[in-house]
Formats: structure tokens, C-alpha cells, sequence
């Protein structure tokens, strides 16, 4: 028997897995009516025929800013068809297109012009892009929306060209979305003068929030009677810790889901969401370590011998265990500092700036933030 046909023979407690995928879009967003709306107010404009302001979404990861801007996206795209109205939004994920090249060529393509990703020149790709905003035949004006998720990336890659570029492109409106709400520091003022944007803050989910968010997915994803009385709130409950992360409140659910199939179990069992949370953390932490340059790799190992000391992490003791660590190939004292931001990015350890009085001045105290076994393995794993 075929290999594929025998495992799908096989019984399960889902009925319907993509429904758990959090890059899902479902017909209703729970908890995201206020910031739909917020978004919808400024982009009511472009029904208008007039060019809405930038618009930037801040918020952890797992808010659920994404899903909102595409939920936005979609209703304007069809409030436009219904007018007959000359406007387009585009998505582009800066994880994809690192560069304002990159992204004004995607764009480009998106949009109907054939811009290759490399041999021309800038100048040539923005002139392409500008030149689709001039009157089509009906003489109606094109207003482009686009949306810049994880900006913050592209920003630290290349700088903010990019958003130069956009905002002096007449008809282009910008919803940037970023997870700190501190990333506007890589855009020189000249840029931050001509952004002018309003700012949607999307606070952290609530357990409760979580589980309503929980329990319309599970409607759809699981057969009937699979799910453990325990198994949505316990979800809830882990995630709300996790800074009320949606992401992985759904990534819980579904992998206690995969493990009561791996038992051969009718029924989603809340032990079973342990053991999801033990496996989900082991393998996030696990992939983000292995793809950290040996340099950063280094600097965590030091903040973990530190941590289990329990020993008080200055950036001064760090880079002493630090060059220590590194047996004579190591860097700067200055590096360690874009390296301490960069493992904060991450969510691996997070820094705190306490006063230590008049003559003594300000210290950056760091502290780990994930499971001191868990990185151990991942660290030593490798």
C-alpha cells in the first residue's frame, strides 16, 4: 500500500487543520473590532478619491496586526469594486523583500510591470513604479495602499529609502506594521517629517479573549466531541502568559491535536497541551539559535552561565564571561551592545536600565527570557 494513502487512512480528532494556521484570514476577527474600525477610518479616503494618511500598527507578536491590515485590505478591495474606483493594496512581508530595490520591483510586478529583482538601476525601478500612477485611459486616478509588515527589518537591512521613496510618490499610502514600538529610530527626520503617520497601538489578547479566539477556530479544525473541557482554556492560559501571543494560543491547540493523533486518542487531553508547550518552546528556541551568527551564539551562552550563577548581568560582566567564553576570538565591547538589541529583538532576553545613584550613573541590567534547560539543550545541542 502507498506510504501516503496508509497514513491517511489513519483516525484523527481534526476535521480541518487550516483553520489553525494563523495565517488563516477568517471572516471575523474577535477583540479586533476597534482597530479595524481605526484603520477603516483613515482608509475611507481613498473611496473618496483622495489619498489617505500612513497609517503604523505597533503590538507583540500574535496581536493579530497582520490579520487585521488584510482584513482591512479585503474590505476596501471590495468596497472599491462596488464604486468602480481606481484602488490597489498590496501586501509585502519585509522577511521577503529585505531591500527598497526588492520591494519596489515587487510592487512593480505586482501591479502589472515586468521589473526584474536585480540589473537595473534604482533610479530606473522608482521611475517604473511612478510612472503607474499617471492617468489610465478613463482618466481615473490610481491611490495605492501598501502594506509594510515587519518593517523594522527592512529599516535595519537598508536603511529607510524605501519609505523616502513612497512618501514622495503622489497617490502611495503606507500602513507599516512593526512589533517595537521603538523601530522609527532607524528613519531620519527628513523621512519621519514626510511619514506623518497616525499610530494604532493592538495591546496583548486576555485569556478570555484568547478562548473566544480559540473556540471559533476550533468549530472549524476539530471533529465534534475531540476537545478536552480543559484543552481550550489551558491554551488560553499558556498563551496569556506569552503576552497574550494568538499565534501561540493556535499553534498549541493544533499540536496537542497532532500529539492525541500520534497516541491514536479520540480525545485532546490537556496533558496533551504540556507536552505541546515543552515541544513548541524546545523547537522555537532550538531554530532561532541555530541560525544566531557564533558571535551572538557566544554572548547567550555567556548571559546563560551568568543566569545560572545567579549572578546580577551588566553589560561589564557580560563581556568579561563573555571574552572568556571566546578564548581570544572576540569582539568588540561596543558590538556587544547591538548584540545585547538583537537578542532582545528575539525575545531571549530583555534589558532593564536601573539608576544606581548621582555618582554611579545609569546600568543596563539583562535578564533571560526563555527556560534556562531549553536553551542548555539547544546551546550544547549543537
Amino acid at each position: 500500500m502507498n506510504i501516503f494513502e496508509e497514513l491517511g487512512e489513519k483516525k484523527t480528532v481534526f476535521a480541518d487543520k487550516q483553520y489553525l494556521d494563523h495565517r488563516f484570514l477568517p471572516d471575523n476577527l474577535p477583540h479586533r473590532e476597534e482597530q479595524i474600525k481605526s484603520i477603516a477610518k483613515y482608509w475611507i479616503e481613498a473611496l473618496n478619491n483622495v489619498t489617505p494618511p500612513d497609517i503604523t500598527i505597533y503590538g507583540k507578536t500574535g496581536t493579530g496586526k497582520t490579520a487585521v491590515a488584510k482584513f482591512a485590505m479585503k474590505q476596501l478591495k471590495e468596497a472599491a469594486k462596488n464604486n468602480d474606483l481606481n484602488i490597489r493594496t498590496e501586501y509585502i512581508r519585509c522577511t521577503d523583500y529585505t531591500t527598497e530595490y526588492q520591494v519596489i520591483a515587487r510592487l512593480c510586478q505586482q501591479m502589472g510591470r515586468d521589473v526584474p529583482y536585480r540589473g537595473w538601476t534604482k533610479a530606473e525601478v522608482i521611475n517604473t513604479f511612478r510612472n503607474l500612477f499617471k492617468k489610465n485611459a478613463f482618466g481615473k486616478d490610481l491611490i495605492l495602499l501598501v502594506v509594510l509588515d515587519e518593517i523594522d527589518i527592512l529599516l535595519r537591512n537598508d536603511g529607510d529609502g524605501l519609505l523616502y521613496t513612497l512618501t514622495r510618490t503622489d497617490n502611495v499610502s503606507i500602513l507599516s506594521i512593526s512589533n517595537y514600538v521603538d523601530f522609527k529610530k532607524f528613519i531620519k527626520p527628513r523621512v519621519r517629517s514626510s511619514l506623518r503617520d497616525r499610530e494604532i497601538v493592538f495591546p496583548p489578547y486576555g485569556a478570555q479573549q484568547l478562548v473566544d479566539i480559540l473556540e471559533e477556530r476550533s468549530k472549524l479544525s476539530f471533529k465534534e466531541n475531540a476537545l478536552g473541557d480543559d484543552v481550550i482554556p489551558l491554551c488560553a492560559a499558556l498563551a496569556a502568559k506569552e503576552e497574550g501571543d494568538a499565534r501561540y494560543a493556535l499553534d498549541l491547540l493544533r499540536t496537542s491535536g497532532e500529539l492525541s493523533d500520534e497516541k491514536e486518542s479520540d480525545i485532546v487531553q490537556g496533558d496533551y497541551v504540556r507536552e505541546a508547550k515543552d515541544y513548541i518552546e524546545h523547537n522555537k528556541i532550538t531554530d532561532i539559535i541555530m541560525t544566531l551568527p557564533s558571535q551572538q551564539q557566544r554572548v547567550l551562552e555567556s548571559i546563560l552561565y551568568l543566569t545560572k550563577r545567579k549572578e546580577e548581568i551588566t553589560s561589564g560582566r557580560l563581556f568579561e564571561v563573555y571574552k572568556d567564553v571566546s578564548r581570544g576570538d572576540s569582539v568588540s565591547y561596543r558590538r556587544i551592545f547591538d548584540f545585547i538589541n538583537e537578542l532582545e529583538m528575539l525575545g531571549l532576553i530583555s534589558t532593564n536600565t536601573v539608576s544606581r545613584g548621582r555618582a554611579k550613573g545609569r546600568t543596563n541590567i539583562i535578564d533571560l527570557q526563555c527556560d534556562t534547560t531549553v536553551l542548555e539543550d539547544a546551546i550544547w545541542g549543537m
